[in-house]
C-alpha cells in the first residue's frame, strides 16, 4: 500500500518561492505517475501539475511557467518547485499516486492521496 506525505509548506509573500516534498512509502514510485492538487477555502480541488514514471511534466495553466515538477526515484520523493507565488495560490496543497505510464490534472483518476500541506500566500 502506497502512502504519501507531503511537506515543505508554509507562509509566504507574494513572489516568493516554497518547493513541497512528496515522500512516498510502501512501494516504490517507479511506476508511478505523480499529481499535486490544491484547495483554497470555498473552492473545488484542482489539478496543478503532475509526473510521469519517465519524468515528463503537464501542468494546468495557471502555474505554468512559475511551478516545476520532479521526481527523484531513488528518494522515492516527488518535488513542487514554486516560484512568483500569488495570493491566489494559497490553498491545501495535495499529491497523489497511480500506477500509470500517463498522468493528468484530473483527481478521479489517482488512487492514493496524502494528507495535505498548507500553503499560504501574503504579506
Amino acid at each position: 500500500q502506497l502512502q504519501l506525505v507531503e511537506s515543505g509548506g508554509g507562509l509566504v509573500q507574494p513572489g516568493g518561492s516554497l518547493r513541497l516534498s512528496c515522500a512516498a512509502s510502501g512501494a516504490t514510485i517507479n511506476y508511478y505517475a505523480i499529481g499535486w492538487f490544491r484547495q483554497a477555502p470555498g473552492k473545488e480541488r484542482e489539478g496543478v501539475s503532475c509526473i510521469r514514471p519517465n519524468g515528463g511534466p503537464s501542468y494546468a495553466g495557471s502555474v505554468k511557467d512559475r511551478f516545476t515538477i520532479s521526481r527523484d526515484n531513488a528518494k522515492n520523493t516527488v518535488y513542487l518547485q514554486m516560484n512568483t507565488l500569488k495570493p491566489e495560490d494559497t490553498a491545501v496543497y495535495y499529491c497523489a499516486a497511480v500506477r500509470s505510464f500517463v498522468c493528468t490534472i484530473m483527481g478521479p483518476s489517482y488512487d492514493y492521496w496524502g494528507q495535505g500541506t498548507q500553503v499560504t500566500v501574503s504579506s
